[in-house]
């Protein structure tokens, strides 16, 4: 997104023809910056939207990262798989639930092997030893289970239907940014500004103790193929 870093499409000819609709100058309030985005020249596939936030942390600081999860009440418009790490009677109940993927050593041993076929992973915590050497694997790709993120819990069925209606973690990065989609632009603005509100809500939810000063600094929001757009974020501290 164009105020917190660039866009990979940047060169394209739809991209720059986009960017002439928008005024790079202007704070939008989330009603027009949705509708703007709802305009612009479209890609022929479905565009997620991204909403990048700016806090004011210290990112250097491990007091002040800035982490968490949320169900965005209307989803992300795209199918989750779902493995997660159990035993015994666990691994049908997450199955029943509608993991695509359950069980302990075997997925372990398959995941060391390189296979990564899965979205979001959770585990019952008496599993955690096991998976715990995967931490390297899985960790730098944000895929590890976490009891902050409430992934993992031996109430398995209900972290698995969170994940499956849309549930998205979120993390401040080096820059004290944090970088969250929420949803397709097929969802319209309505179903999008819901789902921008909760996410927000969420990282205002998250703000750390230490943390002092304006802590929503700026925001912009963005769909896969187009420019940024500056999001008023005024009413959120």
């Amino acid at each position: 997104m164009d105020d917190v870093g660039g866009n990979m499409f940047s060169g394209s000819k739809r991209y720059r023809k986009n960017a002439e609709k928008i005024n790079r100058d202007k704070v939008y309030a989330i009603d027009e910056a949705l509708q703007v985005l709802s305009s612009l020249e479209k890609a022929k596939f479905d565009e997620t939207v991204e909403v990048a936030v700016r806090l004011g942390i210290d990112p250097k600081k491990t007091d002040q990262m800035v982490r968490g999860a949320v169900v965005l009440p209307n989803g992300l418009g795209k199918p989750v798989r779902v493995l997660v790490f159990a035993k015994g009677e666990k691994v049908k109940e997450a199955l029943d639930a509608g993991a695509d993927y359950a069980g302990a050593e075997d997925l372990v041993e398959k995941i060391e092997g390189g296979w990564m076929e899965f979205d979001k992973t959770a585990a019952t915590p008496d599993v955690m030893g096991i998976v715990s050497k995967l931490g390297r694997v899985l960790g730098p790709k944000g895929l590890m289970p976490n009891p902050k993120l409430g992934t993992v819990s031996f109430d398995i069925a209900k972290v698995v239907k969170e994940q499956k209606a849309g549930k998205v973690e979120f993390r401040s990065e080096k820059a004290g940014i944090v970088h969250a989609p929420i949803g397709k632009l097929s969802f319209g603005p309505d179903k999008l500004k819901e789902n921008f509100e909760t996410l927000m809500d969420a990282i205002v939810r998250a703000k750390p103790r230490t943390s002092k000063g304006v802590y929503i600094r700026s925001a912009s929001i963005s769909s896969t193929m187009s420019p940024g757009l500056k999001v008023n974020v005024s009413g959120y501290k």
